[in-house]
């Protein structure tokens, strides 16, 4: 493994049933992920992203392949050794953000710290620390239900913390927040990977993201490629001047010696049925 490397997956396979039935998930996904880096893995929907994160954090077993989490080869570890390296090697972020409703918020925080390598009384100096760069000083006896949903995964964030992973997994972490909220939490993470050199790896469909990561990684059918060494760019739906990412889009058509892109069939129709209401005499959208 390269220097500076904190998580490899070579040749990953996942596949789910059998015979007829059988659904190749992922299929043979070779990726690292280094220190200080903020990746994302992006694609639609059903093509493998959180199947894939589950098994690059050891939550779910490979069909074939291997996942490598700083220098350590998970493939033959049993069920307690995986806890335990979870709970030291990795930190998780979901959108749900999962937090125990009956504890506080400092609890929640503190909870992994149990099976954390310097144990809990370590991480109580670490607790004050957190709470003050995440914003939580105030709000450190408060319960879930009291607060909002960008408090909320702020909280996610610190529990994901608490144990110094050296790498971040997070799942659609900005998919129950608005955009202001969404926003705040896509720059503190982007934070921790240039602060403390901790490696974030993302699963998201926002592109707002796409502006601070590192790399974006596309996943589509369970097959992955780095959309950094492709040529994509964003353009705008002529019918509804809804932004669509042209590298990605499925739905197009020519007009008049120029390509169009649209964000679903029916602007697609629409367009079809009076193009020159949706394009000026240079060829340009009107929109």
């Amino acid at each position: 493994m390269t220097t500076g490397t904190i998580l490899q997956a070579i040749n990953l396979n996942k596949q789910f049933g059998r015979g007829d039935a059988i659904v190749h998930a992922v299929e043979n996904v070779s990726l690292e992920i280094k220190r200080g880096e903020m990746v994302l893995i992006m694609g639609p929907s059903g093509s493998g992203k959180t199947t894939l994160l589950s098994m690059l954090g050891a939550l779910l077993s490979p069909t074939s392949g291997k996942v490598v989490i700083d220098e350590t080869d998970i493939s033959s570890m049993n069920a307690s050794e995986l806890a335990a390296l979870r709970a030291q090697k990795v930190g998780f972020v979901f959108q749900a953000f999962n937090l125990l409703e009956a504890l506080t918020v400092e609890e929640n925080i503190l909870f992994p710290a149990r099976l954390g390598a310097e144990g809990l009384q370590a991480a109580q100096g670490r607790l004050d620390e957190l709470l003050e760069r995440l914003g939580l000083s105030a709000r450190r006896r408060a319960l879930p239900n009291t607060l909002s949903g960008g408090e909320k995964q702020r909280v996610a964030i610190a529990r994901a913390l608490i144990n110094k992973p050296p790498i971040i997994l997070a799942d659609e972490p900005t998919g129950n927040l608005d955009s202001h909220k969404g926003q705040e939490v896509m720059m503190i993470l982007h934070d921790i990977a240039r602060d403390d050199g901790c490696a974030i790896l993302m699963v998201t469909h926002d592109p707002r993201v796409e502006e601070i990561a590192d790399r974006v990684l596309w996943l589509e059918d369970g097959a992955l490629r780095d959309r950094k060494s492709e040529q994509h760019s964003w353009v705008i739906d002529p019918v509804c001047g809804m932004r669509v990412n042209e590298w990605t889009a499925t739905i197009t058509t020519e007009y008049d010696n120029s390509k169009f892109v649209f964000c679903s069939s029916r602007c697609l129709a629409r367009f079809k049925a009076q193009p020159e209401k949706y394009v000026d005499d240079s060829g340009a959208n009107k929109n």
